[in-house]
């Protein structure tokens, strides 16, 4: 058995001068924090600095059985790339978040027509949404705006290294409820982000595979495939 997760809590002083300077953070909201975090929105600016830890407990599937555990997901498939493209900024291509994806899928033995839910990083930036729409039509193909997706950083900000737990943990949830989380503040698509985000309002959808993806800086990308465990 083995604990897994993320924790983080970025809210210091120096942290937030350094993403000041980045010009990474949202100050267009002030007046109206809630509406701050807009991933694929028209008028997104930067993300809200968040904190939290999410924590799993993995183990092999048939220990689980023999304890009783409740199993709330198998990981099925992970894959992780990095283009080294530049110390921050991504590549425009797309083509290195949608490799990561397209591993993760190969390990699990899934194709695009499998997948029923995916939680996107969403960090709510002019460049990382528009390159994961992108990557995300790469390596879904045809079959991209048939799949549900949501931003989870939409409602919680941007927990930096937590990021990649809390959409796991958003994603368990999610298989559990048949609910897709939605999307929050999509007022205004970006027309190069038409995907279908779950704008503002949640969705009924029994989901047997999803994919959690993330994007870090330097484009540093990961992507797991979950499989519901009944």
């Amino acid at each position: 058995m083995a604990l897994s997760g993320g924790a983080d809590a970025p809210i210091a002083l120096g942290i937030v001068k350094g993403f000041l300077l980045m010009k990474i953070l949202t100050d267009s909201w002030n007046q109206a924090p809630e509406k701050g975090s807009r991933p694929f929105s028209v008028d997104r600016d930067g993300f809200v600095l968040a904190e939290g830890a999410w924590m799993f407990v993995l183990e092999e599937y048939e220990h689980a059985r023999s304890r009783g555990a409740s199993m709330l997901a198998e990981v099925c498939g992970y894959g992780s790339t990095c283009e080294a493209f530049h110390r921050v900024r991504l590549q425009e291509c797309g083509e290195e978040p949608a490799r990561a994806i397209g591993l993760a899928m190969k390990e699990a033995g899934i194709g695009p027509k499998d997948v029923h839910y995916v939680n996107l990083h969403g960090t709510s930036t002019q460049l990382n949404d528009r390159i994961e729409t992108r990557a995300l039509k790469l390596v879904l193909g045809e079959h991209a705006p048939q799949v549900p997706m949501s931003a989870l950083k939409s409602q919680i900000g941007h927990p930096q290294g937590a990021c990649g737990a809390a959409g796991v943990a958003a994603t368990l949830v999610a298989m559990r409820t048949g609910q897709i989380p939605p999307t929050i503040n999509l007022e205004t698509p970006d027309p190069e982000c038409d995907l279908d985000y779950v704008p503002d309002v949640g969705r009924k959808k029994a989901i047997e595979h999803a994919i959690c993806n993330c994007i870090a800086f330097g484009s540093k990308n990961s992507a797991l495939v979950l499989r519901y465990c009944a």
